[in-house]
């Protein structure tokens, strides 16, 4: 998902490089607890769509109602799906975004990011922003999944000084997901569990083996596979929840909340990605 700047030029966050060390947002933890009483879980709403619109306001879904949120955010490097904004702008963006993310998120209930580090001249850990980031917004931190999307020695050609000493480039065949709760690092209620043992056995290792997902197949420059959704949705949800992606795109993580019988609530600024999810969604 792309994103435009607000028109007002006004935002609940600064996040850039140069206001990081000062940021403080609205839903800071002090003392150890959030700011607002969020005991109560509420019911989302309307679900199973995909609104047309940026996801810095969900003001459709209600506080404390959403179980698991799976996306992908633009990096802001070019792409298709990107707009360009500055670094300043970009994380003012991330931090609304992601602030409303925070507000509907049930106690308890998760959130997984799945970036990729960037760049080489200087290398960006995206990863560690991000952590930095949602951490200062109140989200507790759960740990990592290493994406380890190829084996091969071909995965990236960016070799740098070839066989020297000069120059090598490391050649990444990884991303990162992100994993991270809400207040508790253990969920109030209770539901159907549908993973099998053979899965939890091996969703809860660190390191999964997944294969990309070519761009041209699904027509969207960064899509992620139906896979990775999967895993997670099964791993940290109930049948029937609803499962939100502020940054849907193609929507792959709608796909794998309805093979799994969950419901979903996706966001997405780019008329042309949702036409492409609601028929992969229809499929």
């Amino acid at each position: 998902m792309s994103k435009s700047k607000k028109e007002s030029g006004k935002s609940k966050f600064s996040f850039g490089s140069g206001a990081r060390k000062g940021f403080v947002s609205n839903f800071q933890i002090e003392n150890g607890k959030p700011e607002d009483d969020s005991s109560v879980i509420n019911d989302p709403g309307i679900v199973d769509c995909i609104y047309n619109k940026s996801s810095e306001d969900m003001s459709e879904i209600n506080d404390n109602s959403i179980a698991l949120t799976i996306t992908s955010p633009p990096y802001n490097v070019g792409k298709e799906s990107d707009q360009d904004l500055s670094e300043l702008e970009y994380w003012d963006l991330m931090g609304n975004c992601f602030g409303e993310v925070y507000r509907v998120t049930q106690p308890g209930g998760r959130l997984i990011v799945n970036v990729a580090n960037l760049g080489r001249k200087p290398y960006i850990p995206l990863n560690k922003q991000f952590t930095d980031m949602l951490t200062n917004l109140g989200f507790l931190m759960r740990g990592e999944i290493i994406w380890q999307k190829s084996k091969s020695a071909n995965a990236n050609f960016a070799w740098g000084s070839w066989m020297s000493a000069s120059n090598p480039v490391l050649r990444d065949i990884h991303e990162y997901c992100l994993v991270f709760s809400k207040e508790s690092f253990k969920r109030q209620l209770k539901g159907e569990s549908t993973i099998s043992k053979e899965d939890f056995m091996d969703t809860t290792l660190s390191i999964w083996n997944i294969a990309p997902e070519r761009a041209k197949k699904i027509g969207h420059p960064a899509p992620f596979p139906v896979e990775l959704p999967k895993r997670f949705i099964e791993l940290y949800s109930y049948k029937n929840e609803v499962i939100l992606d502020p940054f849907i795109g193609s929507g792959t993580t709608a796909v794998a909340a309805n093979l799994l019988d969950r419901k979903y609530i996706g966001y997405e600024i780019n008329n042309d990605y949702i036409q492409i999810a609601m028929s992969r969604i229809q499929d």
